[in-house]
């Protein structure tokens, strides 16, 4: 292969040295190649300035290539140095950005950016220090909680074994052991100069389990278990339902809740099974609805009364938003806060079939209040039941989660994967080819995609692979609303 690798490395040759004038000017006319350290300085400038993504070959299975992969971390990838500042928030104004040099001569600032639990010490918090210099036994302040934590040990981890250090500056990766109240995403910064970093952001859950203990002794290990798992990854959460009384776990997919109990069963020793999954439905309303409603209850002494004007209307894909126009202190101010969490209250319930409301404007407009009988309660109560009434002429819709799945196959067996993928409602977006595979990319609603993987490698002979990711929620076909409303009433 020697004459394709010459072919490979000129190309790479001519790729990298257009990131420097001089380099690029000794090739071309005096037919230079260039020096080892010339070129891997090209290949740095060029991935700093994100013109091209060097890739390396390897593999895992004894560790193959991985001693390259570390040496061009170091050699082509942003070290702290060349990131000037980093910049986050004011806790006190969000509105004001802050920058920190990425220098141990600033103030301390750093972000917890993933917990974990060791069977020997505890909860381990992974931390970059992104400014100044901290050193264990120093107590800084966690801007999300207003709370001092003091940083006991800390750790440098090296794959097996620890190593324990007194001081860690700008640019560190280390991990704190025994934070009580900082999770990922949290940022710890000197108490004098308070910042808050910019967070991961996590998507919601879009699959939802029962997972149920197989004994009375692992009922009472698990929800200790699943407290650790769910402080270690944000994207899993876990509930009791209440109707039910069976404990829900909630995650990003099949492969994702699997991966939790198994280490469920392998790292606490907890035997659980879980349960067919559920869909994490929505509900929303498709057209403007206002109305004014009473509250009135005389029970002897002084009663309960609250009387709103309310509009309602579809807020597509921006969320739930609340909107006060009352005027001339027709509702005292005091009364207002309760009229909106009455409001919340009623969307957590539902209208057809019981799964929380989204996408909704509200717009208190009027109302009218009694100096005796009118209180904060009747307010919420009123709030509650107008939700209830108006959605109901608000031409309801239940939600589902849709995906963008990401299939890569071999053109063979294309025809098949499409057409299977159009029977699972899905709508095929673009179609793309990489070498010599077919990437077809397409939204398909998540109810439809459970034990996929099964079927694109029956009909694949195993060759075709997919990718998966929350896209958006879209209006449930009318049939399968009226079956899934129905359901929801049985369990009722």
């Amino acid at each position: 292969m020697e004459a394709d690798i010459a072919k490979y490395r000129d190309n790479l040759i001519e790729k990298a040295v257009e990131q420097d004038e001089e380099v690029l000017m000794a090739y071309l006319e005096n037919g230079e190649p260039p020096s080892t350290a010339q070129l891997k300085a090209c290949i740095r400038k060029g991935c700093l300035a994100f013109n091209f993504v060097p890739v390396l070959c390897g593999s895992a299975f004894k560790n193959k290539g991985v001693q390259p992969l570390l040496d061009a971390v170091v050699d082509y990838l942003p070290s702290p140095s060349d990131l000037v500042f980093t910049s986050g928030k004011n806790p006190a104004d969000e509105e004001e950005i802050l920058t920190r040099k990425n220098s141990a001569d600033e103030k301390f600032s750093g972000l917890a950016f993933k917990v974990a639990t060791d069977p020997y010490i505890g909860t381990i918090t992974f931390f970059r220090v992104y400014s100044g210099t901290v050193k264990a036994g120093d107590t800084v302040i966690n801007p999300r909680t207003k709370a001092k934590e003091r940083l006991g040990r800390m750790v440098l981890m090296h794959a097996n074994k620890r190593e324990e250090i007194k001081v860690a500056s700008a640019g560190d990766i280390i991990a704190l052991v025994g934070l009580k109240d900082t999770t990922t995403g949290d940022t710890l910064c000197a108490i004098d100069a308070p910042i808050v970093l910019e967070r991961m952001d996590f998507p919601e859950p879009v699959i939802k389990v029962a997972c149920e203990a197989a004994t009375q002794a692992d009922s009472d290990k698990m929800n200790e278990a699943l407290s650790k798992l769910a402080a270690e990854d944000p994207s899993f959460r876990f509930s009791r339902d209440q109707e039910s009384n069976q404990t829900i776990i909630e995650g990003m997919g099949e492969l994702h809740l699997e991966i939790i109990v198994d280490r469920l069963k392998r790292e606490f020793k907890v035997e659980a099974t879980i349960g067919a999954p559920q869909v994490a439905y929505r509900e929303t309303i498709s057209k403007p609805f206002e109305l004014w409603y009473t509250h009135k209850k005389q029970t002897g002494g002084s009663g309960q009364y609250a009387k709103i004007q309310i509009a309602y209307e579809p807020n597509m894909g921006l969320g739930f938003e609340w909107i006060n126009e009352v005027k001339g202190g027709a509702i005292p101010k005091e009364y207002i806060q309760p009229t909106l969490k009455g409001t919340e209250m009623a969307m957590l319930n539902g209208i057809q079939a019981g799964y929380p409301v989204v996408d909704v404007r509200v717009r208190l407009l009027d109302g009218a209040f009694h100096p005796v009988d009118s209180s904060a309660l009747a307010f919420e109560i009123a709030a509650r039941a107008a939700f209830k009434e108006a959605a109901q002429q608000a031409k309801p819709v239940v939600m589902e989660p849709v995906m963008k799945v990401e299939v890569i196959t071999p053109e063979d067996y294309m025809g098949a994967i499409i057409g299977d993928l159009n029977s699972r409602r899905g709508m095929i977006g673009n179609l793309a080819v990489r070498d010599n595979l077919q990437i077809i990319t397409a939204n398909v609603p998540l109810a439809e995609m459970f034990s996929y993987i099964g079927s694109l490698r029956s009909l694949s002979k195993g060759r075709a692979n997919f990718s998966m990711e929350f896209a958006k929620y879209e209006p449930l076909p009318a049939n399968l609303a009226e079956d899934l409303s129905g359901i929801s009433k049985d369990k009722k």
